[in-house]
């Protein structure tokens, strides 16, 4: 078999939440969440046999509702918070909550799929993210790289800075900050940056995106019409602590360095329908996937704006002083931005894509119909990067 070829697997339900398994770092692992209206939903836990070529999945029941946000905790690979919508006195409210997995999941489920997939188990809640307050969560972010204590919900226009107990039964709400300006101000998502000691998040509501200091929960920098359309989704360079990912409704994809932002570094304009979803990779952060409404999920090699610019790791100040000598040094044409590959598998809206944290050259996405496809970067580009 191809090596690079894709591996393909359906739910029966449509889907558009996917997360990569952040706490497990052997196994290639995925969560996605369901959103069905008639049946009970489910988490499909998606293990990659990467020597076989072949996925593994467990069906766990998540009876609250339809999944809208996953995310798993960095340091206990049992715990994963949901946004989910459930109806009350025949109002849609979304809520946030943290489960457990129970702790036999995977017990023998390999051997008799059939059994695990008629009577899977149940999540245990942990504890719900909602004050009554603030109701109509968009998304539960983890602090990177943290010790799975805190969290932030986007819920309306409030971000909520979440303590959660030892054994996360409990969730206090330790700070907030609240959008403020005219009409029905909302958080469409946010990223918590793993630089600064963690102290920096960034939030996209509308148009505009805005970067925030959790100790003051005020605001530190704001770009007004950083997309012409709906801002969908924000990512973070993790090796270049200012630089900033976003793409939305008008197609495209920006870069931004967030001690300027009149103008993006950089412009992708791939895509043809609306962009949902943009990741750079953990590892070689030139490697930028996105995925958009036109069905298609792109990963770009945005050599020049990543810290490997010149095939070393340079810093910000390295680089604007002394790009000319670089050039002379290596006496090579430095890489140029290009679009790697365009995956054409999905035949839906590609809603998510997420890279896996065990392997860093392996991908997943999942469209709207359920069709989840995990890819490998291209071998040739791979060793190009490595070697």
């Amino acid at each position: 078999m191809e090596d690079d070829a894709p591996v393909i697997y359906g739910l029966e339900f449509q889907a558009r939440a996917l997360t990569a398994q952040t706490a497990e770092t052997d196994a290639i692992r995925f969560l996605v969440g369901t959103q069905s209206l008639k049946f009970d939903n489910q988490i499909h836990i998606i293990d990659f046999d990467d020597e076989n070529n072949i996925i593994n999945k467990n069906v766990l029941l998540h009876q609250a509702g339809e999944i809208w946000h996953i995310g798993a905790s960095p340091a206990d690979k049992a715990v994963l918070t949901t946004c989910y919508n459930k109806t009350s006195d025949s109002r849609v409210v979304s809520c946030a909550a943290v489960w457990r997995m129970p702790s036999d999941w995977d017990t023998g489920s390999h051997e008799s799929p059939d059994d695990s997939a008629h009577n899977p188990q149940t999540l245990e809640l942990l504890c719900h993210l909602d004050d009554n307050a603030h109701s109509n969560a968009a998304c539960v972010l983890w602090e990177p790289m943290g010790d799975g204590k805190r969290v932030i919900s986007l819920a309306d226009n409030h971000a909520l800075l979440w303590d959660l107990q030892e054994s996360s039964t409990q969730a206090t709400v330790s700070s907030t900050a609240t959008l403020e300006g005219k009409g029905q101000l909302k958080f469409t998502s946010g990223k918590w940056s793993p630089h600064h000691n963690c102290s920096q998040l960034a939030t996209a509501n509308d148009t505009a995106i805005r970067g925030w200091d959790l100790r003051t929960m005020s605001q530190i920098y704001s770009i007004e019409n950083a997309h012409s359309q709906l801002v969908r989704d924000l990512d973070f360079n993790p090796n270049r602590q200012y630089y900033l990912a976003s793409c939305g409704d008008d197609c495209k994809v920006k870069f931004w360095d967030v001690r300027n932002v009149q103008e993006p570094v950089k412009t992708l304009e791939e895509h043809s329908h609306w962009v949902w979803s943009v990741r750079y990779n953990h590892s070689h952060d030139q490697l930028v996937l996105t995925a958009s409404s036109d069905s298609r999920l792109i990963l770009s090699n945005m050599v020049s704006i990543s810290s490997e610019p010149f095939g070393h790791l340079v810093d910000d100040e390295e680089l604007s002083e002394g790009e000319d000598n670089h050039q002379e040094e290596k006496g090579k044409e430095p890489l140029k931005d290009s679009v790697v590959s365009t995956y054409e598998e999905h035949e839906d809206s590609v809603y998510a894509a997420e890279w896996s944290s065990a392997d860093p050259w392996l991908f997943a996405s999942l469209s709207y119909d359920g069709r989840l496809v995990i890819n490998r970067v291209p071998r040739a580009l791979k060793y190009r990067i490595l070697l």
